[in-house]
């Protein structure tokens, strides 16, 4: 079975969907810069910034400032945020604490964030949703598209599958986050995945 090429199904839909509405999970402004650029041309975005996985409030605080810095400068999206709801991720990963970066434990973030992403578009009228974290090597898009999609029979709003690494993506937002000057951080955002970073640095040292 030939694996689906979620950005080709991205592209036609956006294709047959000019002038919608698109709420789009915004998980920081470096992944953002290139995932703008693939659907504001054709849809009216709202980046949203839900990503109560933020090891601290600081942390959350940057990523969102340096968000509202790149749409205040391109004029491509509006930004829509909660607050730093640290006590959600805390919820579901407790019990995970040790799983491996990339296995249950991320698919229970992926899931918090798109089921509250869902509930945003479906609450605010939106057409559809999407998740910039497909433009991470690091991330499956396959998995992302089946949680994504769970979110829009829950909610009854429509999924936009994506994968925005694909056609040198994630490439071109390292580009764009040197052009912008953006704040790149080195780890996804929770602890656990500093924790591994840090590990790592320590053990080539």
């Amino acid at each position: 079975m030939n694996a689906v090429n979620f950005d080709a199904v991205m592209q036609r839909r956006l294709a047959e969907a000019e002038g919608a509405r698109l709420l789009l999970h915004v998980c920081c402004a470096p992944c953002a810069s290139y995932c703008l650029t693939q659907t504001a041309p054709a849809v009216r975005v709202t980046a949203f910034f839900y990503n109560p996985n933020m090891d601290t409030s600081e942390e959350y605080e940057k990523r969102l400032a340096e968000l509202r810095r790149l749409v205040r400068e391109t004029g491509e999206a509006d930004v829509l945020e909660t607050g730093y709801r640290s006590e959600d991720f805390v919820a579901i990963a407790r019990g995970y604490e040790d799983a491996a970066e990339g296995g249950a434990r991320c698919e229970r973030c992926f899931r918090l964030r798109l089921f509250e992403t869902a509930r945003q578009a479906k609450a605010g009228g939106y057409d559809l949703f999407a998740t910039t974290l497909t433009v991470s090597p690091m991330k499956n898009a396959a998995l992302i598209d089946r949680v994504g999609r769970e979110a829009a029979e829950e909610f009854g709003v429509e999924y936009l599958p994506t994968d925005f690494k694909k056609r040198g993506g994630y490439l071109r937002s390292v580009e764009l986050s040197r052009q912008y000057g953006l704040y790149r951080q080195n780890y996804c955002g929770c602890v656990y995945s500093r924790q591994a970073r840090e590990a790592c640095a320590q053990s080539r040292t």
